[in-house]
């Protein structure tokens, strides 16, 4: 009996290392940018982490997620086609690809969405809307749809479509934001609509849902784009299950937001976005079967432009560089107090970063170095760095599984040892 109940345990923390593995989706597992990964160098060669393997890849900003050690990247050729390639974690040799034709051009063309990976299927959406459900042992569609068309005639956004499909139980939700559909839901198996959520408030942006908990249920968040002159946005809740509205902030704007808000707990959720945006604190709570939103506090002083801020041992960091500011780096606390800025030492222009075993990994987006940091509110306590991208707009999300990171520029994708 007892080692029947060893070999039990033993198989149930294989399991649970395996899951925890994963990277399932857009900043990770729990879609903030924080990884259960632990045993993480705390220091690097002059030249850096050692490079596993690089892979050529088409232009763009798309993220990879990684399950079983295999990695999924939706890429774009040019301006006609997506591909959706699979890898081998260990090697980078491509096991498998997928592409259709999705002609078009944008500013900034390339990839713009991580895939989502669920069982059997993996799940992405490219910069014109199309969205598609593969099965990862045929390699072959289920099912395609497109967020965009489906629900609307006109030219897509300036930037693109840049929905990183969320699995929420049997459901793939995205962000259509066209005059029909707000924010819309799946059957994640076949397809079939099974929800669409009024317009939203303000202007088509670029951010994703997100499910974060409130009073113990879970709410959809999404975010619309305000005016240029200021106002017309919304942070909005939802149901995930059926698309009502729970409740609605009309207090905080900004022209072009990308990332989604940071859930800081006790119905709090921070948002921030560039072009002087600045952030917002907010407070959800619920009185009975009523919901109530309290603005905390606004903020200039902390603004991140791509990736939303990241919480640890209560403060927030941020890529705050942004087109109009030069801020670097920040840490602030959660009460709004700016506790040190990098500015331009380091830059740290709107490059991916994530959070792991009390390290922050950091891609400078525009020098293509990539920084180890111990989060201190203290002051910017930087461990190590090194030059392992060439081009500039390095601003995909980074992934970390199994002590290997993958990063991207312009041109290729690279895996590196940080363990």
């Amino acid at each position: 009996m007892k080692t029947n109940s060893t070999l039990i345990a033993a198989m149930v923390m294989l399991m649970a290392c395996g899951s925890m593995a994963d990277w399932p989706q857009y900043l990770g597992p729990e879609r903030n940018a924080v990884s259960p990964e632990t045993g993480l160098l705390r220091s690097w060669p002059k030249a850096g982490p050692k490079v596993l393997w690089a892979v050529s890849l088409g232009a763009g900003y798309g993220g990879a997620a990684v399950s079983d050690g295999k990695v999924y990247i939706l890429d774009r050729i040019g301006n006609d086609k997506d591909v959706l390639r699979c890898l081998d974690l260990g090697t980078g040799k491509q096991q498998w690809s997928y592409e259709y034709d999705a002609p078009g051009r944008v500013s900034h063309p390339g990839s713009r969405s991580t895939p989502a990976l669920d069982g059997r299927y993996v799940y992405t959406c490219g910069s014109f809307g199309d969205v598609h459900c593969f099965d990862r042992n045929t390699h072959k569609p289920v099912w395609k749809k497109n967020v965009w068309k489906d629900f609307d005639d006109g030219s897509v956004p300036r930037w693109a479509i840049s929905q990183n499909p969320l699995i929420y139980g049997d459901l793939l939700i995205l962000a259509s934001q066209t005059a029909k559909a707000g924010v819309v839901a799946y059957d994640k198996l076949s397809g079939q609509l099974k929800w669409a959520s009024p317009q939203l408030p303000g202007r088509v942006g670029y951010v994703s849902p997100k499910i974060v908990k409130i009073a113990g249920d879970d709410h959809a968040v999404m975010i619309s784009a305000g005016s240029r002159g200021g106002g017309g946005g919304a942070v909005v809740g939802m149901d995930p299950k059926t698309g009502r509205r729970l409740w609605l902030y009309e207090g905080w704007s900004c022209q072009i937001p990308v990332s989604n808000v940071t859930e800081i707990g006790d119905g709090r959720l921070f948002v921030t976005g560039g072009y002087r945006a600045g952030s917002a604190m907010i407070k959800i709570e619920k009185t009975g079967d009523s919901l109530a939103v309290t603005e905390v506090y606004k903020t200039d002083d902390f603004g991140t432009h791509v990736h939303p801020a990241i919480l640890y041992e209560g403060h927030l960091y941020g890529h705050c560089t942004t087109n109009e500011t030069r801020d670097g780096l920040v840490c602030m606390d959660l009460d709004g107090k700016v506790k040190w800025k990098t500015g331009n030492s380091p830059l740290f222009d709107k490059g991916g970063f994530v959070l792991a075993d009390g390290l922050i990994f950091s891609v400078d987006g525009r020098e293509g170095i990539l920084h180890l940091i111990e989060p201190n509110p203290a002051g910017f306590k930087p461990l190590a760095s090194a030059k392992m991208l060439n081009t500039r707009e390095c601003w995909g999300p980074l992934t970390l599984v199994d002590g290997k990171l993958l990063i991207r520029d312009q041109e290729q994708m690279k895996c590196v040892s940080v363990r």
